[in-house]
């Protein structure tokens, strides 16, 4: 467990946006890999069985609770249909390589806290997990081209929120 715990909270984390929900979560997949103690104790696989298992029971979890993140992440206001805010997501990716892995990486888990769910679950999924547009697709009950349109939605409401958090600033300190 000791050897996984922050793996498994971190995929989770990502996943939900909040450390009460991981821990949770973290708890039902440590039971889990308990119950397989035998098979997973001597086994090579025991990281992705891990990471896989957490990424399902976080999918299961949001699953849900859909209706209530569907209903927040698809009402649009008027203005909003009519302004596509554009981001240069590059020079956001540029700005990001200049600073060291431990500002990067906890300015990149800030901002994804601020996504809602619908846009930061796919773009997790897709960008953490390797996962592919048709599989996450199918993990949410979603269609393809909506996992499509939430994975550009986060990535632009990323770099929006790595912008407003002064990532430029962090850069030249």
């Amino acid at each position: 467990m000791q050897a996984y715990q922050d793996m498994v909270f971190t995929t989770i984390v990502r996943l939900t946006g909040s450390d009460s929900q991981a821990e949770d979560i973290a708890q039902e997949v440590f039971l889990k890999a308990y119950e397989n103690f035998q098979h997973l104790r001597l086994s090579r696989t025991a990281g992705g069985w891990l990471k896989t298992v957490a990424t399902h029971r976080t999918i299961n979890y949001l699953s849900r609770y859909r209706k209530r993140w569907r209903l927040f992440s698809e009402l649009r206001r008027e203005e909003d249909e009519e302004f596509e805010p554009t981001v240069d997501v590059d020079a956001s990716d540029a700005m990001l390589a200049a600073l060291d892995t431990e500002r990067r990486t906890a300015l990149v888990e800030q901002s994804l806290r601020k996504l809602p769910e619908a846009q930061r679950v796919p773009l997790v999924l897709f960008h953490f997990s390797a996962m592919p547009y048709d599989e996450i697709a199918q993990h949410l009950g979603i269609s393809l081209a909506k996992v499509k349109v939430d994975i550009h939605r986060g990535r632009v409401a990323l770099a929006l929120t790595l912008n407003r958090n002064g990532i430029a600033s962090a850069a030249d300190a």
